[in-house]
């Protein structure tokens, strides 16, 4: 039997990785929310008065200032109305007339005995009823000169329009309030969104100074970015909260006002709301690339001082300038996988080169705590 040659099995040499070790310094936590746009003011224009709509005096989506004239319904039946109600005024005021002379000169007819009681009691009446009727011709000039007045429609506050509803021409108000068109005034526009109770009571436990009063007294800073932006280029602040948790859903309803003098904020809009609501000290943080996930959770690759691998899982927290806190499982001095993370396996060996990354700072963790803290 014929021996064969021993074969020499060359292993391939560890594969190469860069790691680093976690960034410590100071940076604010965030809680982050997701809510709606709502214009701060939102009025309908509606047709108070039955009438054929004579001309639409505006372009659609035009801006408008309080007071501009919208619309203008015909007015010829409402000033005949008006004609009329003046008409018979003037003559309730001559019957008025009539009536006071005719008292005045029974009572001094009846001061001689030359009038009896009931004479006398039957002029004062007539005078009463004669000056009930100057009152009731009064008021009846009033409305009509209120109904020609809701012939011309204008502009109850300044903002942007809609489109008119309603082509002139067109019979409105005939048995409703015809909606003609709406306004909206969006600079500054609100946000609205809710907070969990469990965030809320965190906040409380974190701040007891506000546990008298969830509403802020201050005005909080708050970051808005819509949809199909990146990060939270808005800035705005806490308007309002609610002054109770609604037991049915568990939260707090919570508004926030954003200046929008560029209008690109329209009401409706679903937006990403973030709050600052405290510093942090020493976090230790890593590039967010070099976090992986399963289902056991995030977990990061750790090396060891024998360049063996190490999957660790973590708890993470908010990322701050494209940088990911970890809040629990990663020592200050361990060294991280942040590139060739997919040639690495847990318990092999590696080679790697280390980087040091450094710290970018925070803004707002520069900022007076007492500035930043915001209920959830």
């Amino acid at each position: 039997m014929v021996a064969r040659p021993r074969r020499n099995i060359c292993h391939p040499p560890p594969p190469a990785v860069t790691v680093s070790r976690p960034i410590q310094q100071t940076v604010t936590n965030f809680a982050e929310f997701t809510g709606t746009t709502e214009s701060i003011e939102f009025v309908e224009i509606r047709a108070r008065v039955k009438g054929f709509l004579e001309k639409v005096n505006f372009e659609p989506g035009a801006d408008v200032n309080e007071g501009d004239l919208l619309f203008v319904i015909d007015s010829k039946p409402f000033q005949a109305q008006l004609d009329k109600a003046e008409a018979n005024l003037a003559s309730r005021n001559a019957e008025l007339s009539l009536a006071e002379y005719d008292f005045k000169r029974v009572e001094r007819l009846h001061e001689e005995n030359n009038a009896a009681e009931y004479e006398l009691i039957q002029a004062r009446s007539g005078w009463g009823k004669a000056k009930a009727a100057v009152q009731a011709a009064k008021a009846a000039v009033d409305e009509s000169q209120l109904n020609l007045g809701y012939t011309r429609i204008q502009a109850p506050i300044s903002g942007r329009l809609s489109r008119s509803f309603v082509d002139a021409g067109n019979l409105v108000g005939a048995g409703e309030y015809t909606l003609l068109t709406t306004i909206v005034k969006d600079d500054p526009i609100y946000a609205y969104f809710n907070a969990s109770e469990q965030k809320l009571l965190e906040f409380l436990e974190s701040h007891p100074e506000k546990r008298s009063r969830i509403a802020p007294q201050q005005r909080e800073p708050l970051h808005l970015g819509l949809a199909n932006e990146t990060g939270y280029p808005h800035e705005g602040q806490v308007d309002w909260a609610d002054n109770r948790v609604d037991a049915n859903t568990g939260t707090i309803r919570i508004r926030g006002v954003f200046p929008n003098p560029d209008h690109v904020l329209l009401p409706g809009l679903f937006a990403r709301i973030r709050a600052p609501k405290s510093i942090q000290e020493n976090a230790l943080l890593i590039a967010d690339r070099a976090l992986g996930a399963d289902q056991g959770g995030r977990f990061v690759l750790v090396v060891d001082e024998q360049n063996v691998v190490d999957k660790r899982y973590v708890e993470i927290g908010s990322v701050e300038n494209g940088m990911r806190i970890i809040v629990k499982g990663l020592a200050p001095d361990e060294r991280v996988i942040v590139k060739g993370v997919q040639r690495a396996r847990d318990g092999a060996k590696v080679n790697p080169t280390l980087l040091n990354p450094q710290p970018s700072p925070s803004p707002i963790a520069e900022k007076n705590q007492s500035e930043i803290e915001s209920p959830e």
